[in-house]
């Protein structure tokens, strides 16, 4: 090979890497967004479960937000970005439903689907 051709295969190798590492960090970034929103949605599925078997017990409700504030916060702290942004807000909206305060927890679980459009917004 002449030195013009080696640097041509060089720089066509090198570039091959970068495509393949930039793949594979795009497939790897959208394998935590799926994990992150299975994650976050199975927080929300347990929340509602929780709020729905105790809807007039407030100290519960309380509870359960708390608690669902606890573990989203916990998953925020896994990831950065939009993704870390939008887990946070989702905890953010938890933690105003630890007084129990029903009325807030109607306009709280009117909002669910919006946090879920955030994270997976965050994801895209």
């Amino acid at each position: 090979m002449t030195p013009p051709r080696r640097r041509l295969a060089v720089a066509a190798a090198t570039l091959s890497l970068a495509v393949l590492t930039t793949a594979c960090g795009a497939l790897g970034q959208a394998v935590d967004c799926n994990t992150a929103a299975q994650e976050a949605s199975k927080i929300m599925t347990d929340w509602s479960s929780e709020v729905t078997k105790n809807a007039t017990d407030a100290k519960a409700v309380g509870t359960a937000s708390a608690t669902a504030a606890d573990k989203t916060k916990e998953l925020a702290g896994k990831y950065d970005g939009d993704v870390a942004a939008a887990l946070n807000d989702l905890a953010a909206g938890f933690e105003s439903m630890e007084k129990g305060d029903v009325a807030q927890m109607t306009e709280f679980t009117g909002k669910l689907n919006g946090f879920s459009s955030k994270i997976t917004a965050a994801c895209s």
